[in-house]
């Protein structure tokens, strides 16, 4: 898997740390499941984005503070669309909250990789949402399937919330 980190070119990574070593096998602990958001998105249908965002600001509701969601919602709703806008197929919309911060993925049935491109006229509307991404986003990449791929952010602390 490759991910972007704000600040540097891609690194590899496992996956989005949910605990600390003292949760790790051995000690006995249980901690409850983290709070998660699963959501199939209609092929092309682009209704899905605001029901995305208020699903996840319903889901950040709940795991604190919602007035902290606005970046959140912003990157969630750029995922979304460019699942919908550039592929064929339905997509599916994962959000997961743990102690760390929140981890969203669009996972797609299409295996061309996204690249974040700088638009070419200023008045131009489209192709800024990857930018957005890779610049508001503690870290970032994309995870290939064997069909398919995900997109996926993750937004650590108050970013968050």
């Amino acid at each position: 898997m490759e991910s972007q980190v704000r600040g540097g070119g891609p690194t590899a990574t496992g996956a989005f740390a949910t605990g600390t070593a003292a949760d790790g096998p051995g000690t006995g602990a249980r901690r409850p499941p983290a709070p998660q958001l699963r959501r199939r998105l209609p092929r092309a249908d682009l209704r899905a984005v605001p029901e995305a965002r208020r699903a996840l600001r319903e889901l950040l509701r709940q795991w604190g503070p919602p007035d902290g969601s606005d970046v959140a919602e912003l990157l969630t709703s750029e995922l979304v669309t460019n699942a919908l806008v550039h592929t064929d197929d339905d997509a599916i919309l994962t959000a997961t909250v743990s102690p760390s911060g929140l981890r969203v993925e669009v996972r797609d049935f299409v295996p061309q990789r996204p690249r974040p491109r700088v638009p070419e006229a200023a008045a131009d509307t489209n192709g800024r949402g990857l930018v957005l991404v890779e610049s508001l986003a503690d870290a970032w990449g994309v995870c290939a399937h064997e069909v398919g791929k995900s997109v996926w952010f993750e937004l650590t602390g108050a970013q968050a919330a």
